[in-house]
């Protein structure tokens, strides 16, 4: 039997479970408004069984997967808000891979690569998905939560190693975007990235793009070599962004500790 507790707050178990439960009903493309409401409710009939002294499972059942099941049958899918979210996505990974090419002059991609970016992007939007839908369910190991994971984060890195290999191989139409589509890409690449971080509430994707982009740039102007160059843009790429992240999980945590 879980641990229950009668202070006026659900009980760890319980608040994992809503958690998992929004990251459930959301994987499967579900009304964010419908998920809160749904969310809320069965708060408080958890809070109330764990009051009275009863487990979560009288409100639940025993298979936490098969109740997540049950109610997602009951909604229907929120195919527009599944398009937005989609489109986002896109955006931000296209700003990601465009950025730093806008700093080599004016852009030009073969159709094989703009086609394979975004065939890219839509595996790897339903890769992530169909991963934390499975996880939500709360029923897996450490170690097969590491393996998930792990796919979901080679899966689009296999998909461009392949694509860069096809597209040195298959010659496909050149699409030359010029001096002014190259700015106006800019400006709108730029606009995409703020309008993301506001919305996202994080400049995340900003701080990618800016680690992504300045270290090579500011290392191509030295007369290092090209080996030096890419090991030091790497370390610090890599170094920078995950500051970033401890930074931020720290704030968050002390945020949280001090709410």
């Amino acid at each position: 039997m879980r641990k229950l507790t009668n202070e006026g707050t659900l009980s760890p178990e319980s608040k994992k479970f809503l958690e998992n439960l929004r990251v459930y009903l959301f994987s499967s493309g579900k009304n964010s408004a419908e998920i809160d409401g749904i969310v809320e409710e069965l708060e408080d009939h958890l809070l109330e069984a764990e009051r009275n002294g009863k487990p979560i499972e009288k409100i639940i059942g025993n298979s936490p997967k098969e109740y997540m099941e049950m109610v997602s049958e009951e909604m229907v899918v929120d195919y527009r808000a599944w398009m937005k979210y989609i489109c986002l996505i896109l955006l931000g990974a296209f700003s990601i891979t465009v950025f730093p090419d806008l700093l080599k002059g004016n852009l030009s991609y073969s159709v094989l690569e703009i086609v394979g970016h975004i065939v890219i992007g839509v595996i790897f939007i339903g890769t992530v998905f169909a991963g934390f839908k499975y996880l939500s369910t709360g029923s897996q190991s450490g170690v097969k939560h590491g393996i998930v994971l792990g796919v979901i984060a080679a899966v689009p890195m296999l998909l461009f190693l392949s694509l860069f290999y096809l597209d040195q191989r298959i010659e496909t139409p050149m699409v030359q975007f010029g001096s002014t589509g190259t700015l106006v890409i800019g400006i709108v690449t730029s606009l995409v990235m703020i309008g993301m971080s506001i919305w996202a509430k994080t400049w995340l994707l900003l701080i990618i793009v800016l680690f992504l982009t300045l270290p090579d740039y500011i290392l191509k102007q030295t007369s290092m070599t090209d080996e030096t160059q890419l090991i030091i843009s790497s370390l610090v790429t890599l170094g920078g962004i995950g500051l970033y992240l401890l930074i931020s999980s720290k704030l968050e945590k002390e945020k949280v500790n001090h709410g």
